[in-house]
């Protein structure tokens, strides 16, 4: 499978899952998750998928600065409708990484590793886009994105409308996407530019 080569260059994510480790699905139960993960969650690669990385891993960063992060413990609250913007996208990515769910996730076993009611919508109380809290301690962190940041190119918008419209060469069709990942790439490989990304309310 080909992909950009940057996504390879992205810091992956590593977390404990007990569920995983109890089902044997992970040796000790460690789990490594890539950019690349969430943008085959996803079904593609953009700013937005960027930046729900961002968010999950500075908000894990915050609520776990010394230990892995524990998968499946962790709840996700947004603050928007899940119907409005970007904000189903961000919420799956995030949800993915964290392992939690709405009322359809699993049920656990015997009373334990329950991944149901951990992702919820239209808190509109939250001062930031989410919220992620530890179950175990209720420690939380509430974080919002911002991804006009990172502008794209200005040749980006007339090379999409060209090719939505069917009349872009392969040149052309293949120039856009190189200039769309472009702007994914800068989100996610500059530091400097994340600090403005991502901010900790």
């Amino acid at each position: 499978m080909n992909y950009p080569a940057f996504f390879d260059k992205v810091p992956t994510l590593l977390l404990q899952d007990p569920l995983g480790g109890f089902l044997g699905a992970f040796d000790q139960g460690r789990v490594e998750i890539s950019y690349l993960d969430c943008a085959k969650l996803a079904g593609h690669s953009c700013p937005t998928v960027a930046s729900a990385y961002l968010l999950a891993r500075r908000g894990l960063g915050e609520l776990y600065p010394e230990d892995l992060p524990q998968r499946g413990m962790i709840k996700v609250e947004m603050r928007a409708a899940k119907e409005e913007g970007v904000t189903g996208v961000i919420a799956n990515v995030i949800s993915y990484i964290v392992g939690g769910n709405d009322e359809g996730g699993f049920k656990g076993i015997g009373g334990t590793f329950s991944r149901r009611d951990l992702l919820s919508f239209g808190h509109a109380e939250l001062e930031g886009m989410v919220r992620l809290t530890r179950t175990d301690t209720g420690a939380s962190v509430t974080l919002s994105s911002d991804t006009s940041q990172v502008p794209g190119s200005p040749q980006m918008m007339p090379l999409m409308q060209k090719a939505m419209q069917g009349a872009a060469s392969g040149e052309e069709k293949a120039q856009f996407g190189t200039l769309w990942q472009a702007r994914v790439e800068a989100m996610l490989l500059d530091s400097e530019l994340q600090d403005k990304i991502v901010t900790i309310h």
